[in-house]
């Protein structure tokens, strides 16, 4: 799976949660880790794209798991995670 086509998948894993209760959401963040890791080495740009999604996603995670408001953080984690798709091509 190329890097491009994890972002789709994690983008799309990322809309579905956002509308789901914190009980569902968490474990379908947590499943999305495997995808958000580097594999094959890319372009320091893409990389950190990547990671930049990774952090915005686990401050979703912190926040739906100490209960706290996450609204803004989704769209963190999307745009974040747009953004490394854009890159990856």
């Amino acid at each position: 799976m190329t890097d491009s086509e994890k972002a789709v998948a994690i983008i799309e894993a990322l809309k579905v949660a956002e509308h789901e209760p914190a009980a569902v959401a968490l474990p379908i963040l947590n499943g999305l880790v495997g995808l958000v890791q580097g594999g094959s080495e890319q372009p320091l740009e893409v990389e950190e794209a990547r990671s930049g999604a990774f952090m915005a996603i686990c401050e979703v995670g912190k926040a739906l798991h100490r209960g706290q408001p996450a609204d803004r953080l989704w769209a963190s984690a999307i745009n974040a995670t747009e953004r490394w798709k854009s890159l990856a091509r």
